[in-house]
């Protein structure tokens, strides 16, 4: 599948599983990932002392945490559209 290309530009933590993500088109997103926080990669972050280790990989333009953890910019740019079938999924895989 082809999408459109994003980077993440800056992100602040704004709250508990929560981030405000600005793209290098000029958009901006506040982002709670709480709902999605589930499985192998992404369990650990509901740790939120492993949560608030995120940063911007400066290659890859995106969100990354400690343990290799990320998410493509264009799912963050787009979480809107993304975030309930996302949240379905990943405690689809908890309950696995």
């Amino acid at each position: 599948m082809s999408h459109p290309l994003y980077d993440v530009t800056d992100f602040t933590i704004v709250g508990p599983y929560t981030l405000r993500v600005v793209f290098d088109d000029g958009a901006e997103q506040t982002i709670n990932l709480e709902s999605v926080l589930y499985g192998e990669m992404f369990g650990p972050l509901r740790n939120l002392q492993v949560f608030n280790q995120v940063y911007l990989d400066e290659e890859v333009r995106t969100l990354v945490w400690p343990n290799g953890a990320d998410f493509d910019p264009w799912t963050l740019h787009e979480w809107p559209r993304f975030v309930a079938a996302l949240s379905t999924r990943a405690q689809a895989w908890e309950a696995a």
